[in-house]
Protein backbone atom coordinates (compact mmCIF):
# COMPACT_ATOMS: atom_id res chain seq x y z
CA UNK A 1 0.00 0.00 0.00
CA UNK A 2 1.30 3.42 -0.99
CA UNK A 3 0.88 5.22 2.32
CA UNK A 4 1.47 8.88 3.08
CA UNK A 5 5.17 9.52 3.48
CA UNK A 6 5.30 13.29 3.57
CA UNK A 7 4.67 13.87 -0.14
CA UNK A 8 1.20 15.17 0.60
CA UNK A 9 0.82 18.57 2.25
CA UNK A 10 -1.21 17.67 5.31
CA UNK A 11 -2.87 21.05 5.77
CA UNK A 12 -4.15 21.68 2.25
CA UNK A 13 -7.45 19.83 2.57
CA UNK A 14 -8.07 21.43 5.97
CA UNK A 15 -7.26 24.87 4.62
CA UNK A 16 -9.35 24.62 1.45
CA UNK A 17 -12.39 23.33 3.32
CA UNK A 18 -12.38 26.17 5.82
CA UNK A 19 -11.45 29.10 3.61
CA UNK A 20 -14.66 28.75 1.61
CA UNK A 21 -18.31 29.69 1.77
CA UNK A 22 -19.07 26.23 3.13
CA UNK A 23 -16.85 26.21 6.20
CA UNK A 24 -15.64 28.45 9.01
CA UNK A 25 -14.28 28.27 12.53
CA UNK A 26 -15.83 29.35 15.81
CA UNK A 27 -12.64 28.47 17.61
CA UNK A 28 -11.57 30.83 20.44
CA UNK A 29 -8.26 30.79 18.59
CA UNK A 30 -8.55 34.32 17.18
CA UNK A 31 -6.15 33.83 14.28
CA UNK A 32 -7.98 30.71 13.11
CA UNK A 33 -11.35 32.44 13.28
CA UNK A 34 -10.05 35.47 11.39
CA UNK A 35 -8.53 33.21 8.76
CA UNK A 36 -11.86 31.52 8.00
CA UNK A 37 -13.61 34.91 7.85
CA UNK A 38 -11.08 36.05 5.22
CA UNK A 39 -9.63 38.56 7.69
CA UNK A 40 -6.16 37.17 7.25
CA UNK A 41 -3.66 39.64 8.64
CA UNK A 42 -1.00 37.39 10.18
CA UNK A 43 0.84 35.59 7.41
CA UNK A 44 3.05 33.94 10.02
CA UNK A 45 0.03 32.07 11.44
CA UNK A 46 1.56 28.62 11.60
CA UNK A 47 -1.44 26.37 10.95
CA UNK A 48 -2.91 28.71 8.38
CA UNK A 49 0.07 29.52 6.23
CA UNK A 50 3.56 28.53 7.35
CA UNK A 51 2.79 24.84 7.84
CA UNK A 52 1.10 24.54 4.47
CA UNK A 53 3.91 26.41 2.72
CA UNK A 54 6.71 24.38 4.31
CA UNK A 55 4.99 21.05 3.72
CA UNK A 56 4.31 21.96 0.11
CA UNK A 57 7.92 22.79 -0.62
CA UNK A 58 9.12 19.77 1.33
CA UNK A 59 7.04 17.64 -1.05
CA UNK A 60 8.39 19.55 -4.05
CA UNK A 61 11.96 19.02 -2.77
CA UNK A 62 11.45 15.28 -2.56
CA UNK A 63 10.00 15.17 -6.05
CA UNK A 64 12.98 17.14 -7.30
CA UNK A 65 15.35 14.71 -5.62
CA UNK A 66 13.75 11.84 -7.51
CA UNK A 67 13.77 13.70 -10.81
CA UNK A 68 17.41 14.77 -10.39
CA UNK A 69 18.89 11.48 -9.18
CA UNK A 70 16.85 8.58 -10.54
CA UNK A 71 17.88 9.18 -14.21
CA UNK A 72 21.48 8.35 -13.25
CA UNK A 73 20.56 5.04 -11.59
CA UNK A 74 20.80 1.89 -13.69
CA UNK A 75 17.56 -0.09 -13.83
CA UNK A 76 17.02 -3.54 -15.29
CA UNK A 77 13.43 -2.51 -16.03
CA UNK A 78 13.30 0.79 -17.92
CA UNK A 79 9.50 0.93 -17.69
CA UNK A 80 9.69 0.80 -13.88
CA UNK A 81 12.20 3.64 -13.92
CA UNK A 82 9.97 5.71 -16.17
CA UNK A 83 7.00 5.13 -13.88
CA UNK A 84 8.97 6.34 -10.85
CA UNK A 85 9.84 9.57 -12.66
CA UNK A 86 6.24 9.98 -13.83
CA UNK A 87 4.94 9.67 -10.27
CA UNK A 88 7.35 12.37 -9.12
CA UNK A 89 6.17 14.65 -11.94
CA UNK A 90 2.55 14.01 -11.03
CA UNK A 91 3.13 14.83 -7.37
CA UNK A 92 5.14 17.95 -8.16
CA UNK A 93 2.43 19.11 -10.55
CA UNK A 94 -0.25 18.40 -7.97
CA UNK A 95 1.51 20.38 -5.24
CA UNK A 96 2.23 23.32 -7.52
CA UNK A 97 -1.42 23.29 -8.61
CA UNK A 98 -2.56 23.79 -5.02
CA UNK A 99 0.25 26.24 -4.32
CA UNK A 100 -1.05 28.33 -7.22
CA UNK A 101 -4.61 28.06 -5.91
CA UNK A 102 -3.52 29.30 -2.48
CA UNK A 103 -0.79 31.83 -3.26
CA UNK A 104 -0.73 32.32 -7.07
CA UNK A 105 2.74 33.70 -7.93
CA UNK A 106 4.89 31.20 -6.02
CA UNK A 107 8.56 30.39 -6.70
CA UNK A 108 9.11 27.51 -9.11
CA UNK A 109 11.84 25.34 -7.64
CA UNK A 110 12.69 22.59 -10.13
CA UNK A 111 16.00 21.31 -8.76
CA UNK A 112 16.84 19.99 -5.28
CA UNK A 113 17.14 23.12 -3.18
CA UNK A 114 19.95 24.10 -0.82
CA UNK A 115 19.58 25.77 2.60
CA UNK A 116 20.83 29.16 1.37
CA UNK A 117 18.65 29.30 -1.75
CA UNK A 118 16.37 32.33 -2.09
CA UNK A 119 14.16 31.54 -5.07
CA UNK A 120 12.30 34.40 -6.71
CA UNK A 121 8.58 34.48 -7.37
CA UNK A 122 7.25 33.32 -10.71
CA UNK A 123 4.11 34.59 -12.37
CA UNK A 124 0.91 32.59 -12.07
CA UNK A 125 1.08 31.90 -15.80
CA UNK A 126 4.55 30.39 -15.38
CA UNK A 127 3.35 28.21 -12.51
CA UNK A 128 0.36 26.98 -14.53
CA UNK A 129 2.67 26.19 -17.45
CA UNK A 130 4.90 24.04 -15.22
CA UNK A 131 1.89 22.25 -13.74
CA UNK A 132 0.64 21.49 -17.25
CA UNK A 133 4.08 20.21 -18.30
CA UNK A 134 4.48 17.94 -15.27
CA UNK A 135 0.98 16.49 -15.48
CA UNK A 136 1.11 16.01 -19.25
CA UNK A 137 4.43 14.18 -19.09
CA UNK A 138 3.18 12.08 -16.16
CA UNK A 139 0.00 11.13 -18.02
CA UNK A 140 2.02 9.85 -20.97
CA UNK A 141 3.75 7.25 -18.78
CA UNK A 142 1.53 6.39 -15.81
CA UNK A 143 -0.53 3.18 -16.09
CA UNK A 144 -4.30 3.18 -16.14
CA UNK A 145 -4.26 1.08 -12.97
CA UNK A 146 -1.78 -0.61 -10.63
CA UNK A 147 -1.67 -4.10 -9.19
CA UNK A 148 -2.98 -4.73 -5.68
CA UNK A 149 0.44 -4.24 -4.06
CA UNK A 150 0.66 -0.70 -5.46
CA UNK A 151 -2.89 0.54 -5.02
CA UNK A 152 -2.91 4.26 -4.21
CA UNK A 153 -0.15 5.32 -6.58
CA UNK A 154 -1.13 7.99 -9.12
CA UNK A 155 -2.56 6.68 -12.39
CA UNK A 156 -3.03 8.16 -15.82
CA UNK A 157 -6.62 8.89 -14.82
CA UNK A 158 -5.41 10.90 -11.83
CA UNK A 159 -3.07 12.94 -14.05
CA UNK A 160 -5.78 13.55 -16.65
CA UNK A 161 -8.24 14.65 -13.95
CA UNK A 162 -5.72 17.12 -12.51
CA UNK A 163 -5.05 18.43 -16.03
CA UNK A 164 -8.77 18.97 -16.45
CA UNK A 165 -8.91 20.89 -13.18
CA UNK A 166 -5.96 23.00 -14.32
CA UNK A 167 -7.65 23.87 -17.62
CA UNK A 168 -10.84 24.80 -15.77
CA UNK A 169 -8.84 27.25 -13.67
CA UNK A 170 -7.57 28.77 -16.90
CA UNK A 171 -11.07 28.72 -18.49
CA UNK A 172 -9.76 26.56 -21.31
CA UNK A 173 -12.98 24.60 -21.51
CA UNK A 174 -12.32 22.45 -24.57
CA UNK A 175 -9.00 21.29 -23.17
CA UNK A 176 -10.72 20.50 -19.86
CA UNK A 177 -13.40 18.53 -21.69
CA UNK A 178 -10.78 16.57 -23.61
CA UNK A 179 -8.91 15.72 -20.40
CA UNK A 180 -12.02 14.49 -18.58
CA UNK A 181 -13.12 12.56 -21.67
CA UNK A 182 -10.36 10.06 -20.86
CA UNK A 183 -12.45 8.77 -17.94
CA UNK A 184 -15.80 8.78 -19.75
CA UNK A 185 -15.31 7.89 -23.41
CA UNK A 186 -11.54 7.42 -23.72
CA UNK A 187 -9.16 4.64 -22.78
CA UNK A 188 -10.03 5.07 -19.10
CA UNK A 189 -13.71 4.31 -19.71
CA UNK A 190 -14.65 1.19 -17.81
CA UNK A 191 -12.09 1.78 -15.06
CA UNK A 192 -14.38 4.17 -13.20
CA UNK A 193 -17.95 4.21 -11.96
CA UNK A 194 -20.16 5.38 -9.11
CA UNK A 195 -20.35 3.16 -6.04
CA UNK A 196 -23.86 2.15 -5.00
CA UNK A 197 -23.47 3.47 -1.45
CA UNK A 198 -22.55 7.14 -1.37
CA UNK A 199 -21.10 6.81 2.13
CA UNK A 200 -18.42 4.42 0.86
CA UNK A 201 -16.60 7.48 -0.45
CA UNK A 202 -15.87 8.71 3.06
CA UNK A 203 -15.31 5.59 5.14
CA UNK A 204 -12.30 3.39 5.88
CA UNK A 205 -14.23 0.48 4.40
CA UNK A 206 -14.28 -0.05 0.61
CA UNK A 207 -11.45 2.37 -0.09
CA UNK A 208 -9.79 2.69 -3.51
CA UNK A 209 -13.04 1.63 -5.13
CA UNK A 210 -14.21 2.23 -8.69
CA UNK A 211 -15.26 5.81 -7.89
CA UNK A 212 -11.77 6.75 -6.70
CA UNK A 213 -9.64 8.59 -9.24
CA UNK A 214 -7.00 9.62 -6.74
CA UNK A 215 -7.02 9.31 -2.98
CA UNK A 216 -4.40 9.96 -0.33
CA UNK A 217 -3.64 6.76 1.57
CA UNK A 218 -3.79 6.72 5.37
CA UNK A 219 -3.37 3.95 7.91
CA UNK A 220 -3.74 3.41 11.64
CA UNK A 221 -1.07 0.71 11.56
CA UNK A 222 1.25 2.87 13.67
CA UNK A 223 -1.08 4.29 16.31
CA UNK A 224 0.95 6.38 18.74
CA UNK A 225 3.60 7.29 16.20
CA UNK A 226 4.73 10.87 16.13
CA UNK A 227 4.90 13.40 13.32
CA UNK A 228 7.87 14.01 11.06
CA UNK A 229 9.85 11.82 8.73
CA UNK A 230 11.17 9.19 11.08
CA UNK A 231 10.47 5.46 10.82
CA UNK A 232 7.93 5.66 13.64
CA UNK A 233 5.82 8.47 12.24
CA UNK A 234 2.06 8.40 12.42
CA UNK A 235 0.52 7.27 9.15
CA UNK A 236 -3.01 8.38 10.01
CA UNK A 237 -4.86 11.55 9.09
CA UNK A 238 -5.65 14.35 11.56
CA UNK A 239 -8.66 15.62 9.66
CA UNK A 240 -11.43 13.98 11.76
CA UNK A 241 -9.83 15.18 15.01
CA UNK A 242 -9.81 18.79 13.84
CA UNK A 243 -13.30 18.74 12.29
CA UNK A 244 -15.13 16.70 14.94
CA UNK A 245 -17.80 18.57 16.95
CA UNK A 246 -16.96 20.07 20.34
CA UNK A 247 -16.27 17.60 23.15
CA UNK A 248 -15.33 14.99 20.52
CA UNK A 249 -12.47 16.65 18.67
CA UNK A 250 -10.88 20.08 18.36
CA UNK A 251 -13.96 21.42 16.50
CA UNK A 252 -11.79 23.89 14.60
CA UNK A 253 -13.79 23.39 11.42
CA UNK A 254 -17.54 23.90 11.21
CA UNK A 255 -20.05 23.82 8.35
CA UNK A 256 -22.47 26.62 7.55
CA UNK A 257 -26.12 25.79 8.13
CA UNK A 258 -27.23 26.89 4.67
CA UNK A 259 -25.79 23.59 3.43
CA UNK A 260 -28.46 21.69 5.38
CA UNK A 261 -31.16 23.88 3.92
CA UNK A 262 -29.81 23.40 0.41
CA UNK A 263 -29.92 19.61 0.73
CA UNK A 264 -33.56 19.80 1.82
CA UNK A 265 -34.75 21.93 -1.09
CA UNK A 266 -35.38 18.86 -3.21
CA UNK A 267 -36.71 15.40 -2.35
CA UNK A 268 -35.83 12.05 -3.91
CA UNK A 269 -38.21 10.37 -6.35
CA UNK A 270 -39.56 8.48 -3.33
CA UNK A 271 -40.34 11.71 -1.48
CA UNK A 272 -37.48 11.36 0.99
CA UNK A 273 -34.69 13.70 2.08
CA UNK A 274 -31.59 13.56 -0.07
CA UNK A 275 -29.64 10.64 1.53
CA UNK A 276 -26.30 12.40 0.91
CA UNK A 277 -27.18 14.81 3.72
CA UNK A 278 -26.77 12.19 6.48
CA UNK A 279 -23.25 11.38 5.29
CA UNK A 280 -22.19 14.97 4.75
CA UNK A 281 -23.29 16.95 7.81
CA UNK A 282 -24.14 16.68 11.49
CA UNK A 283 -27.07 19.00 12.33
CA UNK A 284 -29.90 19.30 14.92
CA UNK A 285 -32.56 17.31 13.03
CA UNK A 286 -30.24 14.44 12.13
CA UNK A 287 -31.95 12.01 14.50
CA UNK A 288 -35.42 13.10 13.40
CA UNK A 289 -34.57 12.92 9.70
CA UNK A 290 -32.46 9.75 9.60
CA UNK A 291 -32.50 8.19 13.07
CA UNK A 292 -28.82 9.02 13.53
CA UNK A 293 -26.93 10.35 16.54
CA UNK A 294 -23.69 12.31 16.57
CA UNK A 295 -21.01 9.73 17.40
CA UNK A 296 -23.71 7.66 19.08
CA UNK A 297 -24.52 10.44 21.55
CA UNK A 298 -27.50 12.60 22.35
CA UNK A 299 -26.35 16.09 21.53
CA UNK A 300 -26.97 19.53 22.95
CA UNK A 301 -27.32 21.57 19.81
CA UNK A 302 -27.00 25.28 19.36
CA UNK A 303 -29.27 27.17 16.99
CA UNK A 304 -28.55 26.63 13.29
CA UNK A 305 -25.46 24.57 14.02
CA UNK A 306 -23.87 22.12 11.59
CA UNK A 307 -20.63 20.17 11.39
CA UNK A 308 -18.85 18.28 8.63
CA UNK A 309 -19.35 14.51 8.86
CA UNK A 310 -17.44 13.37 5.76
CA UNK A 311 -14.42 11.27 6.82
CA UNK A 312 -15.68 11.09 10.42
CA UNK A 313 -15.66 7.76 12.25
CA UNK A 314 -18.99 8.26 13.98
CA UNK A 315 -20.26 4.95 12.59
CA UNK A 316 -17.59 2.99 14.46
CA UNK A 317 -16.56 4.96 17.56
CA UNK A 318 -17.61 7.73 19.97
CA UNK A 319 -14.56 9.97 19.62
CA UNK A 320 -11.68 10.92 17.36
CA UNK A 321 -7.89 11.00 17.54
CA UNK A 322 -4.91 11.77 15.31
CA UNK A 323 -4.67 8.27 13.84
CA UNK A 324 -7.63 7.98 11.50
CA UNK A 325 -7.10 5.43 8.69
CA UNK A 326 -9.75 6.99 6.43
CA UNK A 327 -8.26 7.80 3.03
CA UNK A 328 -8.83 11.29 1.65
CA UNK A 329 -10.58 11.04 -1.72
CA UNK A 330 -9.01 13.91 -3.60
CA UNK A 331 -10.74 13.21 -6.91
CA UNK A 332 -13.77 11.00 -7.43
CA UNK A 333 -15.49 9.92 -10.63
CA UNK A 334 -18.53 11.92 -9.48
CA UNK A 335 -16.32 15.03 -9.48
CA UNK A 336 -15.15 14.21 -13.01
CA UNK A 337 -18.71 13.79 -14.26
CA UNK A 338 -19.77 17.14 -12.82
CA UNK A 339 -16.70 18.94 -14.11
CA UNK A 340 -17.26 17.37 -17.53
CA UNK A 341 -20.82 18.71 -17.44
CA UNK A 342 -19.57 22.14 -16.42
CA UNK A 343 -17.12 22.23 -19.32
CA UNK A 344 -19.90 21.26 -21.73
CA UNK A 345 -22.09 24.01 -20.31
CA UNK A 346 -19.33 26.61 -20.68
CA UNK A 347 -18.92 25.55 -24.31
CA UNK A 348 -22.61 26.21 -24.95
CA UNK A 349 -23.47 22.50 -25.04
CA UNK A 350 -25.77 22.61 -22.02
CA UNK A 351 -28.26 20.05 -23.33
CA UNK A 352 -25.44 17.48 -23.42
CA UNK A 353 -24.40 18.27 -19.86
CA UNK A 354 -27.60 17.03 -18.22
CA UNK A 355 -26.76 13.37 -18.86
CA UNK A 356 -23.65 13.52 -16.67
CA UNK A 357 -25.31 15.46 -13.87
CA UNK A 358 -28.15 12.94 -13.89
CA UNK A 359 -25.73 10.03 -13.51
CA UNK A 360 -24.67 11.52 -10.16
CA UNK A 361 -28.25 12.31 -9.16
CA UNK A 362 -29.60 8.86 -10.05
CA UNK A 363 -27.17 7.17 -7.64
CA UNK A 364 -29.10 8.63 -4.68
CA UNK A 365 -32.61 8.51 -6.15
CA UNK A 366 -32.88 12.10 -7.37
CA UNK A 367 -35.06 12.76 -10.42
CA UNK A 368 -33.44 13.45 -13.79
CA UNK A 369 -32.67 17.12 -14.07
CA UNK A 370 -34.76 17.75 -17.17
CA UNK A 371 -37.88 16.52 -15.38
CA UNK A 372 -37.62 19.22 -12.74
CA UNK A 373 -38.55 22.80 -12.35
CA UNK A 374 -35.21 23.90 -11.05
CA UNK A 375 -35.28 24.77 -7.34
CA UNK A 376 -33.63 28.01 -6.38
CA UNK A 377 -30.03 27.72 -5.29
CA UNK A 378 -29.26 24.46 -7.12
CA UNK A 379 -27.37 24.32 -10.39
CA UNK A 380 -26.57 21.33 -12.60
CA UNK A 381 -22.90 21.34 -11.68
CA UNK A 382 -23.16 21.75 -7.90
CA UNK A 383 -20.11 19.60 -7.15
CA UNK A 384 -20.38 19.69 -3.35
CA UNK A 385 -23.48 17.49 -3.72
CA UNK A 386 -21.60 14.93 -5.79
Amino acid sequence: MFYKTGLWSRWIYFRLDLTSDEGFSNSPWIELGDWTRFQYVNYNFWEGNVNTWSDTYKAVYRCNQVLANVPGIEFTDQAAKDRILAQAKFLRGLHYYYAAILWENVPLVLEPSKPNDQPQQNTLEEVWAQVEKDLTEAAQVLPGEWDAANVGRPTKGAAMAMLGKLYMQKHEWQKALDAFDYHINGEGAGLYGLVDNYEDNFRAENENNEESVFEVQFSDANIGGGEGDGPNQNMGTHRPQFFAPRDIGWSDGQARFWLVEAFKEEKTTGGEIDPRLQHTLFYPALKEDFGMLVYGREWQWRENEAWFSKYARDHMRTGEDYFSPVNFRMIRFADVLLMYAEALNELGRTSEAYEYVDMVRARVGMAPWLQLTRPSGITPTCSWKG
